[in-house]
């Protein structure tokens, strides 16, 4: 069964074309400004318009307020919002509430303690991220090229969906997904020439490897 795909951190049309031709089940938008992934809203309405709408379209934000999420919502057709930040399981709840968008709620994993956290958000949020641990300082919460021990997530047993990310590559996917048991996986860094370009080229070597697990 081919492992379904999210690629994240898209800012230009040959990017999204190469995701969308090649099959790719998510889309991810970056709006937060460290980020070097990060775009304009207007930019990204315009970026996303025309994809099809089977491919589900996700903004990923950080500890945003409700000001943020209106002034995204009102300019970008998203259909999901993934929340990167240290949100509480309160806040996502009432995220999902009041916006009427599913919640992806991304997790950072650098130990099992960190999965054990993580159940607080398990039926809470409509899909998990596990994602690697930033390191020690690094401006941004994901993106950062980092893995982490992917047979952590083997023994894990929840109610909502997850995906895997963290370091992924066209060249170690296959490994982290025998490894962790993912049957869906989030890609940034892995898939790009250069700190914040996505290579189309890498995108669909990804998503070729992908179709075949």
């Amino acid at each position: 069964m081919p492992v379904a795909v999210k690629i994240c951190g898209l800012t230009t049309p040959d990017a999204v074309a190469a995701a969308v031709e090649g099959g790719a089940d998510w889309l991810g938008v970056v709006f937060f400004a460290p980020s070097p992934r990060a775009i304009e809203p207007e930019a990204a309405a315009e970026l996303l318009d025309g994809v099809p709408e089977e491919v589900v379209k996700v903004g990923l934000l950080v500890d945003p307020d409700d000001a943020t999420l209106d002034r995204v919502l009102a300019q970008v057709r998203l259909d999901m919002i993934q929340l990167h930040g240290r949100e509480t399981p309160q806040r996502v709840e009432a995220i999902r509430q009041e916006f009427g968008r599913p919640v992806m709620k991304a997790i950072s994993v650098g130990g099992a303690a960190d999965l054990l956290a993580a159940k607080a958000f398990d039926g809470v949020a409509d899909r998990l991220l596990f994602d690697a641990r930033p390191p020690q300082g690094a401006a941004n919460p994901g993106g950062n090229a980092q893995p982490f021990d992917w047979p952590l997530m083997a023994d894990w047993r929840g109610q909502s969906p997850w995906m895997l990310a963290g370091g992924l590559s066209p060249d170690n996917l296959a490994q982290a997904v025998k490894a962790s048991g993912a049957t869906a996986v989030d890609v940034s860094s892995g898939v790009e020439s250069a700190r914040g370009v996505k290579d189309p080229d890498l995108i669909r070597r990804f998503l070729e490897v992908a179709a075949r697990l």
